[in-house]
């Protein structure tokens, strides 16, 4: 039997002023967003029966690159959400921005509106990797957003990407110092990765060597928690995010906006669902449709989303969010420990160091 979990609302804005090409996210070159507002809210409505009686305990606003959305806007958005969503008393509310765009008096209005969490999308403080990654913003640019944000909210993240063209370990090595420098409560360091349907994969960047990104993400690892950044995922280093916490963990979260995917387990007890919304943003705005399946393997689902918790989880989490006992996968859990992936002790379930750095290879066992 199923167990209701923790609700999380992820909000999508879909515009940006250019798509990277290394982006495979639902994101566009911006254009109008009139009557975007309006759809986000029917898109909401037509979800409320998921809520089944519990309180927001985060919003993730992302994108594309929300945070050109207008002080008004914004405002009218959460007036709305409020009428229609409990929030905790000590909700989380992140919104994404690019150092390219950031106003100080735009996001202190964003403050007072309620968001109390920035992710920054910094990737480099190096020109030329900012360059051959297509960002829009410069190093002093990213440093100065930081500052700012740092002025403004009591919590931000700072994204890194390493294995970009022509980087060295030293060089990703000064990158993180940066970050640190400018006292952010959460650094994402990850590597960049070519996807398909991308400019990069389309005109793929020459990429340091294989031996070298081992040594950036493992060097950056030891340095981001030398530094009193903590990893408790296999990207994210510092303050644990709710909301980040929530997926890892397989809770709830209703999703909306364009392309949004939303994950809630339902009334009955038995089953779980994923709901995805018209990708266009122009079909979204005049007739937002919504796409439902029934997630047919969640311990599955459950396994490849909690291995990426560094200290892994406790045996009941597996049955209340999966509803499977965790007899259903005894004997692949036996397989993973006995060839050095996995830890599993008092009822609790971790990837060893050799997991965790081979993680793809553990996620497979449970496929």
């Amino acid at each position: 039997m199923l167990e209701l979990p923790p609700l999380a609302l992820y909000i999508h804005y879909p515009w940006c002023v250019k798509k990277c090409p290394y982006c495979d996210f639902n994101s566009h070159e911006k254009s109008s967003s009139k009557g975007y507002i309006e759809a986000l809210l029917k898109d909401l409505d037509q979800d409320l029966d998921y809520i089944q009686n519990r309180k927001i305990h985060s919003i993730f606003i992302g994108g594309g690159t929300p945070s050109l959305i207008s002080e008004q806007d914004l405002s009218n958005l959460f007036t709305e959400l409020k009428q229609r969503l409990s929030f905790e008393d000590n909700i989380e509310v992140t919104l994404e921005t690019n150092p390219g765009v950031f106003e100080v008096e735009k996001f202190k209005a964003f403050k007072d509106i309620g968001v109390n969490r920035l992710s920054i999308g910094v990737q480099s403080f190096n020109d030329q990797h900012l360059k051959s990654l297509g960002r829009i913003h410069n190093a002093q640019e990213a440093s100065e957003a930081c500052t700012e944000a740092a002025k403004l909210f009591n919590n931000f993240n700072i994204d890194l990407m390493y294995g970009l063209e022509s980087q060295t370990v030293g060089d990703c090595l000064i990158d993180i110092n940066k970050a640190i420098d400018l006292k952010p409560k959460h650094i994402s360091f990850y590597q960049l990765t070519i996807e398909p349907n991308t400019l990069f994969a389309k005109f793929p960047p020459s990429l340091p060597k294989d031996e070298d990104i081992w040594q950036m993400g493992e060097q950056g690892a030891l340095l981001l928690e030398k530094y009193g950044f903590n990893r408790y995922e296999v990207s994210a280093f510092g303050k644990p995010s709710k909301h980040n916490l929530n997926y890892w963990q397989f809770g709830d979260y209703i999703g909306i906006g364009a392309g949004a995917h939303g994950k809630i387990t339902l009334a009955d007890g038995q089953s779980i669902i994923r709901t995805l919304k018209s990708k266009s943003p122009k079909d979204y705005i005049n007739q937002c449709v919504k796409t439902i399946e029934t997630i047919e393997n969640p311990e599955f689902e459950f396994m490849l989303n909690a291995l990426r918790l560094k200290n892994g989880f406790d045996e009941l989490l597996f049955t209340s969010r999966s509803g499977k006992s965790i007899d259903v996968i005894h004997d692949k859990l036996m397989h993973a420990k006995s060839i050095g992936l996995l830890s599993r002790n008092n009822f609790h379930i971790k990837p060893t160091s050799k997991g965790f750095n081979f993680l793809n290879d553990l996620q497979e066992l449970f496929l």
